[in-house]
């Protein structure tokens, strides 16, 4: 449960209007395994959390997303700023949040 704990500390700090990618925790976690992080958010209880600020490495919603699947994703992020390029990708050039 640490892994999944350090996922959320990291998703914590992602604010409002920013996203980041399954692939940048993974590598500030020092794995490779991204579908790790995805599994840690789908795990995720805590609604202080904002898993929805995180996209894979091409800017694609989850299709999968809590509740209603990636259309409440990206209604959340709409409502946060989040720059799209098309129906299911955010510009990642735009809101795409460095992570160190």
């Amino acid at each position: 449960m640490a892994f999944f704990a350090e996922v959320y500390k990291i998703v914590g700090q992602v604010p409002p209007g920013k996203v980041v990618t399954y692939g940048q925790i993974a590598d500030v976690l020092q794995t490779r395994d991204a579908r790790r992080v995805g599994q840690a958010l789908h795990a995720n209880r805590d609604s202080q959390v904002p898993c929805h600020r995180v996209v894979n490495k091409d800017g694609r919603l989850a299709p999968n997303y809590a509740f209603d699947g990636w259309q409440e994703q990206k209604r959340k992020l709409l409502e946060e700023g989040v720059v799209f390029k098309n129906k299911m990708h955010v510009d990642l050039k735009k809101c795409k949040m460095v992570l160190r």
